[in-house]
């Protein structure tokens, strides 16, 4: 018999949950214009919408708060981050910014000119911005069966070499200035990239003398996986395993609200002393100070203990769980998610749960909007929506369409995800009474964020029969 587990810690204290009737949801929907990211916290039961900044902190991390040096300069708070940082992911040089994309900024400022071409594994929305307005084109170098919702592999997120051999020889190794590898990978469902993959990456790269950028924002998560998935490395702890795994890259951008345990916080780091020091000058420009950067000296005595906490086995072990625990009992009811399970959420399938829709009609959005009205649970889209227009104005059209179910770390127990659970068997059961959106506002740019949306039916209901 399989002896269940329970999570690795105790609850000292609580916040009371928003439990709103089927009308006063339907009316917040209402004025959210069908986004979920326009919905009030307030009026939100379970919030699945992301896992950044949204952890529960631990009582040694609240503690460290306290103890925050905020100096202007020279804080002795930034001399414990910088430390945590060197000791746990390996990399010399530290730049703390307000989060990750302060982090994308600087690096696709100084690394990117006009007419470059940035190779990823699968893109990310801020990440690709950034790129874009800095004057590069993104090019996928994904192995193709991360586009395959069903298609199990146990490093979906692995880079394709040929696509990045071929991409090279196409325009040349000095037209890459660098390559941008997430590891996870959010968008393909959470999917983890292979030790040897990484590796292999790094040795083509450098025979070009291009750079390996890490997205490291979920890499204990990728470190959990390649323990478990990956032929050599079951013996060793998840912190040996990131050590290895970061040594393979020159540096990185990391959201601290993820991986590093807050709710605030990021940084750059990077083993070339050189793009250090140009980076530094523009820190001060951007986000301030070298030795604070975007943060407070509380956060960054936080974020030093959390990357810390972030490596011990038993709670990346239960993280992992957590997410298994929710994505087994809807493969178990037949509901299509991406496969397999990743590392920080479940992804609904918005193409096959809601099949009678055409893309164009947003099925991941109005699934989204779906969930909430159904039980108060928030989530987010991850498809076309997200996805932006091209160049020529005409909409991007992503293979994946996706709904993810994004479990914050620390603060939900498995009788929260098996509420989430049961509403999204339900709205399968009656998937068919779910109508398409038509967009009514979207911003030039990550229109995800604040895009609003009206339901395609005459009614004007987004759900038939309700």
């Amino acid at each position: 018999m399989t002896r269940r587990t329970a999570e690795p810690y105790k609850i000292k204290s609580v916040e009371t949950l928003a439990m709103l009737t089927y009308d006063e949801r339907k009316k917040a929907l209402e004025r959210a214009g069908y986004n979920t990211f326009l919905i009030d916290s307030a009026d939100v039961y379970i919030d699945l919408l992301t896992d950044s900044g949204t952890t529960a902190m631990s009582d040694a991390q609240w503690g460290a708060l306290m103890t925050g040096d905020e100096a202007y300069a020279g804080s002795k708070s930034w001399k414990r981050l910088e430390q945590a940082v060197r000791d746990v992911y390996g990399y010399q040089y530290v730049l703390p910014t307000h989060q990750g994309r302060g982090a994308e900024n600087i690096l696709s400022q100084l690394k990117i000119n006009p007419g470059d071409y940035v190779p990823g594994n699968m893109y990310f929305t801020t990440t690709r911005a950034h790129q874009e307005l800095n004057g590069a084109t993104f090019v996928d170098i994904i192995i193709d069966e991360a586009h395959d919702p069903l298609f199990e592999h146990s490093f979906k997120g692995n880079v394709d070499l040929q696509k990045l051999e071929n991409l090279i020889e196409e325009v040349g190794a000095d037209r890459i200035p660098y390559v941008c590898v997430a590891v996870t990978v959010n968008l393909a469902g959470g999917q983890p990239v292979s030790m040897q993959n990484l590796k292999d990456v790094y040795a083509l790269c450098h025979s070009h003398g291009i750079d390996v950028m890490f997205d490291a924002t979920r890499c204990v998560e990728n470190a959990y996986f390649i323990k478990e998935r990956e032929e050599g490395h079951s013996h060793r702890s998840v912190a040996e395993i990131l050590k290895e795994m970061l040594s393979y890259s020159d540096g990185c951008t990391m959201s601290g609200k993820k991986d590093c345990l807050v709710n605030m916080g990021g940084f750059l780091a990077m083993n070339d002393e050189e793009l250090y020091t140009r980076s530094r000058e523009l820190v001060v420009v951007y986000e301030g100070m070298p030795s604070y950067g975007g943060m407070s000296g509380r956060y960054m005595e936080a974020m030093a203990v959390g990357i810390r906490e972030a490596v011990d086995d038993h709670y990346i072990e239960h993280r992992i769980g957590q997410v298994r625990h929710l994505g087994e009992q809807l493969i178990a009811a037949g509901i299509p998610v991406v496969q397999p399970i990743g590392g920080h959420a479940v992804f609904l399938d918005a193409r096959s749960f809601l099949s009678h829709l055409p893309q164009e009609a947003f099925p991941a959005q109005a699934l989204a909007a779906a969930l909430y009205l159904d039980s108060g649970v928030r989530s987010m889209e991850r498809g076309i929506v997200s996805a932006g227009r091209n160049q020529h104005g005409e909409h991007n059209t992503p293979k994946l369409e996706l709904v993810r179910l994004t479990i914050p770390r620390r603060v939900y127990t498995n009788n929260h995800m098996d509420v989430v659970a049961d509403s999204i068997i339900e709205l399968y059961n009656k998937r068919d009474s779910i109508c398409g959106l038509r967009m009514d506002y979207e911003p030039p740019t990550l229109r995800f964020f604040t895009a609003r949306f009206s339901p395609l039916a005459e009614s004007g209901d987004l759900m038939s029969g309700n």
